[in-house]
This record gives structure tokens, sequence and C-alpha cells, in this order.
């Protein structure tokens, strides 16, 4: 049995589990599930990042915060495909999970269930307050949920709403800080 065999079946003796990172926009979810990542590969954890195609943003491929920090991963067009690509890694961290179709939550239940650490970053509300795409079902099968909140621009408050600055109903609109800002509940509701 080679070493790199030995760890893997060491490591996963424990089981699996889905951890969800969620929060605004700017609220450093991304540097969270990288700050995750780092430590899993500082472990000689076999690790395998994902993102969706579609946010391309910063990189094609790399999942990168808004802060510059960032790491390697393979972008993919729907869930399932993780499943595929995911290998033998121990560690699977998934960014801007929001974007991604309703399979993801079953896509993430499948590898835990195989002994795999899911990490799970995305926005926990669209630019209207309303829960977005598959984080509610990811939430609610998470052994963990780790909300985290930006600081609101207008008062200084935690912010936990991503108010979108340009006009538009579509449901997503990738963008930065010309599109966004954080704001807590009461400046989100003034809309000033």
């Amino acid at each position: 049995m080679q070493l790199s065999d030995e760890i893997f079946n060491r490591k996963n003796e424990a089981g699996g589990g889905i951890e969800v990172i969620c929060g605004s926009m700017f609220s450093g979810k991304t540097e969270e599930l990288i700050r995750r990542i780092n430590r899993a590969r500082y472990a000689r954890l076999s690790v395998k990042v994902f993102k969706p195609k579609l946010d391309v943003r910063y990189d094609e491929s790399d999942v990168v915060s808004h802060n510059a920090v960032a790491a390697a991963s393979t972008p993919v067009d729907k869930s399932e495909k993780i499943l595929l690509l995911a290998g033998h890694a121990q560690v699977v961290g998934i960014d801007e999970a929001q974007f991604f179709d309703a399979k993801l939550p079953e896509v993430c239940q499948s590898l835990a269930n195989k002994g795999i650490r899911v990490v799970v970053a995305g926005l926990d509300m669209d630019f209207k307050g309303r829960p977005f795409g598959p984080m509610p079902a990811l939430m609610a099968i998470a052994e963990s949920v780790t909300k985290v909140h930006a600081v609101c621009v207008k008062c200084g408050n935690p912010a936990l709403y991503s108010y979108r600055l340009v006009p538009g109903k579509e449901k997503v609109l990738l963008g930065e800080k010309e599109s966004y800002e954080p704001r807590c509940r009461v400046c989100y509701n003034s809309k000033v």
C-alpha cells in the first residue's frame, strides 16, 4: 500500500460531513473556504475545489476572494460533475454554491456519505433578501453552518444583505463593488 493510500484510508475512517459557510457579499465566505482548504492541505489530505463555470469575475478557473486570496479550482457547469471529478479527494471545497443547480445538496450528501469532508461557501440570500438557490437545502443537511457578516457601508453595523446598486430584476448579476454593497437590515430596508 502506498503512503497516499494509507493516508486516504486513515483520514476517511471518521466519516464525512458537510460544512456550509454563508453570508452576504463581501463577508469573507471565499476566504474562509480557502482557509479551511489550506488547513486540510497542511494535514496532507487530498483536496479538490470546484466552482460554477459561470463565475469568471476574477479568474476563469481559480476561486478568488474579493481580497485576491486564491486557490486552484475546477469550474463545472453542473453539480453532478463534481461527483465524477472528485476522484479520491478526502476534502471537497465548493465556492459560489448559490449558482449551482438544485442537485447540489444531493451531490454533497453523496460525497459526505462516502466519507468525504465537504466545505461549501455561498450567498444565503439574493439581492431581494430571499433564500438563494440550493443554499437553504444545504444548510438544512449540514453538520455545521457558519454565517459570516460583512460591514454595512452605511452605518458600520454587521451586514447580512447584498444591496444591488444597479437596476435590473435578473436574479444572477455577476458583479463587485460597482454593483453591490453590504448592508445591515435597517440600511437595506431604507433603500437610501
